[in-house]
């Protein structure tokens, strides 16, 4: 059965227009959307936002080192600056919408020439508070500071909709390791002191986000347990969480979602992982997307994963665990074809 083909985000070209051109002419008929590629300072996710951080004038590098997982790169957190306090703290300008404008130039310019495929969209990636304060802030400004980032995250959404064409674009939220790595290892932290609460906290702020993007603009969401060296945060049991989430998100949207992609580690193909994905309750226009795509067991493992998971569902689009990024780029190629060749 052929399916659609969905990328994450990264992909380490030279530039946006690079990265357009070759994933549609290796996978086009395939892809609905095309990301930039998050090209240049942006190929390691969120470390090029560092910057909003450190120009903040209440906020100064602190003695912690943060790290996601104990071989991740380690981070120098922010904390306050003596004599100030959290109210001190504000976000102007994230520059997503900046860099979506001027990417979204090549890829209108591509597809009026015919090298993008007239039905895809731009796919825009943001990523919510939670995850870029876990690496940039340290514990005690989670709290106050989580809304204040998320409210300049929907001024950025805001300016995306004014100006790109809404019938053009996608945008992906981010649903990293910030997210299910508590839930797994079952964190105590403010975002809760049970799972159950921290599910109920993560769920409401990602309604709260997506809510915020206007219907005509596809509403997409990419759930991960981190890729840093490429290694996860923490491996998930299955795919319980995953779902759980899935399905809070289905119910608290009144908008459409049109994509949720969930990932499959490489060593997992037993019925066990794939199981929690018989309660899976998505509404019809929402496809669900497996990230079981891996590039080193090629299309054979891929193939088998792929077995295992449809003993459970039989509709969905195949990707890869997370982006391409922090990947050799002369491993590209031959990842593009496994996905091409399994999507059929």
């Amino acid at each position: 059965m052929p399916r659609d083909v969905h990328l994450v985000g990264s992909v380490p070209g030279a530039n946006a227009a690079e990265v357009f051109e070759t994933v549609s002419a290796a996978l086009g008929p395939r892809l609905k959307r095309i990301p930039d590629g998050e090209t240049g300072v942006r190929a390691d996710w969120i470390t090029w936002l560092e910057p909003v951080f450190a120009s903040s004038p209440a906020l100064e590098k602190s003695d912690e080192v943060f790290r996601l997982h104990p071989t991740a790169t380690p981070r120098i957190r922010y904390r306050l600056k003596p004599g100030r306090s959290a109210r001190d703290v504000s976000f102007d300008n994230l520059f997503y919408a900046d860099i979506a404008e001027q990417s979204y130039r090549d890829f209108a310019r591509l597809k009026a020439e015919g090298k993008i495929p007239a039905h895809c969209r731009f796919q825009i990636d943001l990523v919510p508070a939670h995850s870029v304060i876990w690496l940039y802030l340290q514990d005690d400004l989670h709290a106050p500071l989580d809304p204040v980032f998320n409210a300049a995250l929907k001024r950025e959404i805001e300016k995306i909709a004014a100006r790109l064409p809404h019938d053009q674009i996608a945008i992906q939220f981010d649903v990293a390791s910030a997210v299910f790595a508590r839930l797994e290892r079952k964190d105590v932290s403010n975002y809760g002191r049970t799972k159950d609460e921290t599910q109920e906290n993560f769920g409401r702020i990602l309604i709260d986000l997506a809510s915020h993007v206007p219907a005509d603009i596809e509403l997409l969401f990419h759930f991960c347990y981190g890729d840093s060296n490429h290694k996860h945060v923490v491996e998930p049991t299955d795919m319980g969480d995953m779902v759980d989430m899935a399905n809070r998100l289905t119910g608290g949207i009144a908008r459409p979602i049109q994509l949720i992609h969930m990932p499959v580690p490489r060593d997992r193909s037993d019925d066990a992982y794939f199981a929690p994905l018989k309660n899976l309750r998505l509404k019809p226009q929402t496809q669900l997307c497996l990230g079981l795509v891996h590039h080193t067991d090629g299309v054979a493992g891929t193939r088998q994963r792929l077995a295992a998971a449809e003993k459970f569902v039989t509709a969905f689009s195949i990707g890869t665990e997370c982006g391409f990024g922090r990947r050799r780029p002369e491993t590209i190629p031959e990842l593009l074809r496994i996905h091409a060749e399994v999507a059929g």
